[in-house]
């Protein structure tokens, strides 16, 4: 079985760690460089990096910050944003990414995220799946290949009430690679049940640990005393 995994995740916009609920009420969290170091000497297992405002801005992500942030990290970064063609793919791990995450292109254009596959390995690119509950089912795209799948349950983002695990659960369930859940982290119990009852490879968390409320080291020893086996 392979170890479980904590990743802290910067949402970035116009340079600054943001964070909100449900994708609104968004407030300013810090420098994404700084924390990323801080995470990086926490014990953080990879470290995710998202311009959240890339694609509907139709802009590129910004690549002297993921240089920089690059440059104060010593584990796996995940980079997503304004990914919309393997050129740009190219771009953002030659600027220090070790995974590139891609989401609106995927759904506009799935032939893309198959050519990024075949170019980079599939090791290299991160599908993420924004999903949102309606009239009783999940939206979802479906998976062309990619390495991993970043989930996000859009209704419990930035809740604290944990992770959506029926849908953890059932991505797992229909996927051959590592899901990776996100939205809803509020205590410790609540990753330890993700990877558990959820079925994730790995529990993805922000604003708990932007703003303090728990620390990485604390996240880990829950989930090591319900018996996962953690890096």
């Amino acid at each position: 079985m392979l170890a479980k995994r904590i990743i802290p995740c910067l949402d970035v916009d116009a340079g600054r760690v943001v964070k909100g609920i449900r994708f609104v009420d968004i407030r300013d969290a810090g420098d994404p460089v700084e924390m990323a170091a801080v995470y990086d000497r926490e014990g953080a297992d990879e470290l995710t990096f998202l311009d959240i405002t890339a694609s509907w801005e139709q802009r590129e992500t910004t690549y002297d910050i993921v240089r920089r942030t690059a440059e104060q990290v010593f584990i796996p970064l995940t980079v997503g944003g304004g990914v919309r063609a393997v050129d740009d793919v190219r771009r953002l791990l030659r600027a220090g990414a070790d995974k590139v995450a891609i989401n609106t292109a995927a759904v506009r254009d799935p032939e893309m995220l198959l050519d990024a596959t075949l170019a980079f390995g599939s090791q290299c690119i991160v599908i993420a799946i924004d999903a949102r509950v309606r009239n009783g089912s999940w939206e979802v795209v479906k998976d062309l290949g990619a390495g991993e799948v970043l989930l996000t349950s859009m209704d419990r983002d930035g809740t604290k009430d944990g992770y959506d695990l029926a849908l953890t659960r059932a991505v797992c369930d229909a996927v051959p690679v590592p899901v990776i859940a996100s939205g809803g982290a509020g205590v410790p119990a609540h990753f330890t049940e993700a990877m558990t009852d959820g079925g994730a490879d790995a529990a993805l968390a922000a604003s708990v640990f932007h703003f303090g409320e728990m620390r990485i080291s604390e996240v880990k020893a829950e989930c090591a005393r319900a018996g996962l086996s953690m890096r």
